[in-house]
């Protein structure tokens, strides 16, 4: 898979600064404020340029959370 360069890619700055308070964010809440679709891609293009993001499942509905290192890494 290609990834997107996170120093050049809007869509892929949009969604670390939803994720940026570290706190969980369901996939609508980032669709909606990050203005994107197919977080989950998003999410893996993020980890391909070495960012920490974590998630998780709660009845049919995805969470995830930006790292703790992440935010270092990314800041």
């Amino acid at each position: 898979m290609h990834s997107a360069s996170l120093s050049t890619s809007r869509r892929l700055q949009r969604v670390l600064a939803v994720l940026s308070d570290c706190q969980e964010h369901s996939t609508m809440e980032i669709v909606k404020r990050a203005h994107v679709c197919a977080v989950n891609s998003i999410v893996s293009e993020l980890r391909a340029n070495g960012i920490a993001i974590s998630c998780r499942r709660d009845r049919g509905v995805y969470f995830y959370r930006l790292g703790r290192l992440a935010v270092r890494r990314a800041a």
